[in-house]
This record gives structure tokens, sequence and C-alpha cells, in this order.
């Protein structure tokens, strides 16, 4: 295994990510708290090797250029930008829905989730589709 084989896997993760997520809020909205906390734990796993994953390989592999022209550029950059801004910005919002939820402050934890769930799972989802349309509809990258 080399560097050049984590993209597909940082991909499964944020789909996995965002199979719990979606679960999770499913099992909160019927009621079934520890169905809901397993979730969202499982989520923040995969989330976090996620990052982990993402960040050892752009530490070693830099800037990844997307091979497609046109619209789909346009379409794909745009994409991109609001990705990663909402992933810088998610990061800390977690943190602040998790903290409450330890602390058993459920009003102020449920106050942020609202917020971070559907953030989160924005950025769970579109970085699936950002590595579709890198390294497999658009790709391969130019590196």
């Amino acid at each position: 295994m080399t560097v050049y084989d984590l993209p597909p896997i940082n991909a499964t993760l944020n789909a996995c990510a965002t199979v719990f997520i979606i679960l999770g809020l499913i099992f909160i909205k019927t009621g079934n708290k520890k169905a809901h906390i397993a979730c969202m734990a499982t989520a923040l796993t995969f989330s976090a090797a996620f990052l982990g994953c993402y960040l050892y390989y752009h530490f070693h592999v830099l800037h990844v250029k997307f091979a497609g022209t046109g619209g789909i550029k346009t379409f794909y950059y745009g994409l991109l930008i609001t990705h990663v801004f909402l992933a810088i910005v998610n990061l800390p919002m977690i943190i602040m829905t998790v903290i409450p939820a330890l602390r058993q402050r459920f009003d102020k934890h449920k106050r942020i989730a609202k917020w971070t769930a559907p953030i989160w799972l924005y950025v769970s989802i579109t970085g699936v589709i950002v590595y579709l349309m890198c390294y497999q509809w658009y790709g391969p990258p130019i590196r």
C-alpha cells in the first residue's frame, strides 16, 4: 500500500460517516438515544480516521489538480470550495456539539447539533462526490 491508495479509503470513510450520521439522526428523531449515541460516536470515529488519512495524503502528495475541463471544472471547484470551507468550520462545531452531550447538557447539545448535523452531513456527502469527480469520473488527477 502506498499513499496513492488513500483516496478511495478516504471516500469510503466519508461514506461510512454519512451513513452513521443519517442513522443517528433517524434514531434521535424516533427517541432511541442509545442507538443515536452509538451511531454518532461511530460517525465521529469514521470522520476522525478520514481526517488523519486525508492530512497524511496531502502532506505527502501536496496538491492534486482536477482533470476535468469547461463547466464541470467550474462546478467541481465551487463544490470543493464549499466542502473545504464547511469542513474547516465544522470541526470545531462537532467538538462544541460533543462536549455538552458528554456533560449531559442536552439542551445546549441539541441547540448546536441543529447546525452541526446538516453541515457535517454536507461535508461527508460532498467529500465522496469530490473523490468521484476527481479520481473516477474525470480522473485520474494531474499531479
